[in-house]
């Protein structure tokens, strides 16, 4: 697509990879349940660092992570606990990488026993719906929301990890429940129309 520099969200600067996720992913339904756990994998790994850290470390995270298979990395054991800490290509943190292994798990058990699966876990909170906010300021923009509140709290109960309110809302901005793009910007609109579709069907 068009970089439009003019009226494009300011948050991604002029760093092309990030001008990339802004203008290709961010804000861009997303209801793939794979897709889902390695987007939330990824923004626990987020927590106290910035995007772009994670953004140009995720070839590295897919690659240590059998492409976030649920399935392989469920399995994982001690030797690919010590095998990831050893790798300097991604975020070595013994805690959050845990947290991605019992996430697997969880993953699988939601999968085998919900309904719509995790996809479905994760949007009925919007109702299967984009919210499409307006918003004109970055500073308008909220932390958390009291969705956001509700989701970390329901993951939480089964017992996923680094998923706070704040880390929630911004996974949900990313997969597309919310649409925090500026009104200003192109992709406003844009990601609005994709969330008219709705939800693929099977």
């Amino acid at each position: 697509m068009t970089r439009d520099v003019v009226s494009r969200c300011p948050w991604p600067g002029e760093d092309p990879l990030y001008v990339a996720y802004h203008d290709d992913e961010w804000g861009v339904p997303e209801y793939d349940d794979r897709a889902l756990y390695e987007k939330l994998v990824l923004d626990g790994f987020q927590a106290g660092l910035s995007w772009i850290t994670i953004l140009r470390k995720r070839e590295a995270f897919r690659r240590a992570f059998d492409k976030f298979a649920p399935e392989q990395v469920a399995r994982y054991g001690a030797k690919d606990i010590a095998r990831l800490m050893d790798d300097a290509g991604i975020i070595r943190s013994h805690a959050k990488i845990d947290a991605a292994i019992t996430g697997a798990r969880l993953w699988l058990d939601v999968m085998e026993k919900e309904p719509g699966g995790f996809s479905e876990l994760i949007w009925k909170h919007v109702h299967n719906r984009q919210r499409v906010n307006r918003v004109r300021r970055m500073g308008d923009i909220p932390a958390k929301t009291e969705m956001s509140e509700k989701l970390s709290k329901e993951l939480k109960a089964r017992g996923f990890k680094f998923c706070g309110p704040v880390i929630v809302y911004a996974f949900a901005q990313a997969i597309g429940m919310v649409n925090d793009h500026l009104v200003s910007c192109p992709r406003h609109a844009a990601c609005a129309e994709l969330a008219k579709a709705g939800r693929p069907r099977a």
